[in-house]
């Protein structure tokens, strides 16, 4: 039996985290992977797509961590999937630890707010209707691939967005299957896995899309993966170009700059929090 711990759930479109204070780094020290699966577990554990433990950036031995610190982040998001790997970005997960640091009254809602990750510093925007806008970086194509599900294949487009992404156009979301097990890829291509997208158009600037996360399985949503899915719609269309890209979870908006950035904008929730009894 271990000490309890304080725990917190949340989610971006339905995309959802256990979030664990741990503001000096004194609770958790490095989160192990197998505290990790158990948080995530949905029969013997909360249950959630991932973890969120909210470390100050100076009180965490991660290199991505002391990196954020000399950018100027205070906060680090040391993320783990459900499976309990390390996780280089989560753009839905990104919000909701933004939304927790708001709600504890840790950071001035009023100005941008610089958050680290594995992927580097991103930066935080509040919006006017309480959705949070996050600057995700570059995003760029990489070449093209072969994803496979259900018996059948798909040329697709591999994509960097923070983590690695395979996106594929399909002619229905339901022709995929149930997605019980991971798609199949080139390994060579992904040595270190990948989340792979399939996508259809809805719209002159929609997509609806469906997403298969490494370390997780299917989700109701990929903050990383609309990007990716954005990128590929959007083609060689004139920047800013800006698409509503609707996982099951919900909508998420994103904003293809000039410059090869894109902003992810979307909803972010705190559902419930309590102390966690087991070791």
């Amino acid at each position: 039996m271990t000490t309890p711990f304080r725990w917190l759930k949340g989610h971006g479109t339905q995309n959802d985290f256990v979030l664990l204070p741990d503001h000096e780094g004194s609770v958790h020290g490095e989160l192990s992977s197998g505290l990790a699966r158990d948080l995530c577990h949905r029969r013997r554990g909360i249950g959630a797509d991932g973890v969120l433990r909210v470390v100050r950036s100076a009180d965490c031995a991660d290199p991505a961590a002391q990196q954020a610190r000399r950018d100027g982040a205070e906060w680090f998001m040391d993320h783990r999937n459900a499976d309990g790997s390390r996780s280089e970005m989560c753009g839905n997960g990104v919000r909701v630890f933004v939304r927790y640091l708001e709600r504890e009254g840790l950071v001035d809602a009023s100005t941008p707010l610089r958050i680290g990750t594995r992927d580097g510093t991103k930066t935080v925007r509040w919006c006017e209707d309480d959705r949070l806008s996050v600057d995700m970086g570059r995003v760029r194509k990489l070449g093209e691939c072969t994803v496979g599900a259900g018996g059948r294949t798909w040329p697709a487009q591999r994509v960097d967005a923070g983590n690695p992404h395979a996106v594929a156009f399909v002619d229905s979301l339901d022709e995929v299957g149930p997605l019980l097990s991971a798609p199949t890829y080139d390994d060579a291509l992904f040595p270190a896995g990948v989340n792979v997208e399939f996508a259809v158009r809805t719209g002159e600037h929609a997509v609806a899309m469906r997403v298969f996360e490494r370390g997780a399985g299917e989700t109701k949503s990929c903050g990383t993966g609309a990007c990716a899915v954005a990128l590929v719609a959007a083609d060689d269309a004139v920047r800013p170009a800006r698409l509503d890209v609707r996982p099951p979870g919900g909508k998420l908006t994103v904003t293809l700059r000039a410059d090869g950035g894109a902003d992810l904008a979307g909803p972010a929730v705190l559902v419930a929090e309590g102390r966690y009894l087991l070791g």
